[in-house]
């Protein structure tokens, strides 16, 4: 089988379960030597594990994202990274503007802003000494739409895509590639926790290719974004969501 990413290192924020386990696991089968990162332990673990089992090479970084000072220095003691997907996030739990007091706003902003931002400053050095590298940054449909119940969610989504397209700018010198992927509905747990079977199904009807994305969908985008065949892409908010953005959702 190919590897196109054999000889990188690639560190996955919030990798211990949900899509960035997917997006680690797939990354390894093609050729990457994975960091596999998580605030909790038995996640992250389980995670490398199962690249392991692949026979593919994996470590572990567990760190709070939110602890800025141990984070980018558990980063900073990682070596070379060729490829870092800012994956790290927490969901917006359906609330209204009402309902979201000033820790689930500062939760929010902190995990996906600040996280996504100083995982990017840490890696930089080393990017820009050796002229290479891959950042991919998680963004969402609802950064392309809004949504009328995780306004905070939606905004913070927002200036990741923000970022993309201003990096992607400042480290084109450096030949530094930086791109977004922006998920529509995927079926996770995270989703059936927060809607009935009933819900999800009514909405996948909508959709012209008439169901959510699997995670892997989503890994697709990120591997690919992580690969040579994207030397000359930058800037860009790419959305694998089965077609949600046409009909509006």
């Amino acid at each position: 089988m190919d590897k196109p990413l054999k000889g990188k290192r690639a560190l996955v924020t919030g990798s211990g379960g949900g899509l960035g386990r997917s997006h680690a696991i797939l990354l390894a089968e093609r050729g990457a030597e994975l960091i596999v990162h998580d605030i909790k332990p038995d996640g992250a673990n389980e995670t490398a594990e199962l690249i392991r089992k692949n026979g593919r090479s994996a470590s572990v970084l567990i760190s709070n994202i939110r602890n800025v000072d141990e984070f980018t220095a558990s980063i900073g003691q990682l070596g070379k990274i060729d490829i870092l997907v800012n994956n790290a996030g927490v969901g917006g739990r359906g609330r209204k503007i009402e309902d979201i007091d000033i820790e689930i706003f500062d939760e929010m902003f902190e995990v996906h802003v600040r996280g996504t931002f100083f995982a990017t400053q840490a890696v930089l050095p080393q990017m820009k000494e050796r002229k290479s590298g891959k950042i991919i940054n998680i963004s969402s449909i609802f950064a392309m739409g809004g949504h009328d119940s995780i306004s905070h969610y939606a905004a913070a989504k927002s200036a990741i895509s923000g970022f993309t397209k201003s990096w992607a700018k400042e480290l084109a010198p450096w030949r530094i590639n930086v791109n977004a992927v922006a998920p529509g509905f995927v079926e996770t747990d995270m989703t059936r926790a927060s809607m009935s079977q009933k819900d999800i199904s009514k909405l996948e009807e909508k959709m012209p290719l008439g169901r959510f994305c699997k995670p892997i969908d989503i890994s697709y985008a990120v591997a690919w974004l992580a690969s040579a065949e994207t030397d000359l892409l930058s800037g860009q908010v790419i959305s694998p969501n089965s077609g949600a953005v046409i009909v509006g959702y």
